[in-house]
């Protein structure tokens, strides 16, 4: 299953990012990451958005964000 990573020292998002969004990072297999269809368009339902998806040799690494309160929401 899906689970939060609050290391700074890797993260695989821009520093600028968190200015104007708050930021959610999951990794998981891209097995798990398959399953998990139902829970990913539950986050675009309450605003999140997927920002970036990447892999490395072990797990897949997504990025969720939601505009910051009085940010517009624009692409990073």
């Amino acid at each position: 299953m899906a689970r939060t990573r609050t290391s700074h020292s890797n993260k695989p998002y821009p520093d600028s990012w968190e200015q104007v969004a708050d930021l959610r990072v999951f990794r998981t297999s891209a097995e798990d990451w398959d399953r998990l269809a139902t829970w990913r368009h539950d986050m675009t339902k309450r605003g999140w958005r997927l920002l970036k998806v990447t892999s490395d040799e072990t797990e897949l690494i997504a990025v969720f964000g939601k505009a910051k309160p009085g940010q517009h929401p624009t692409r990073p």
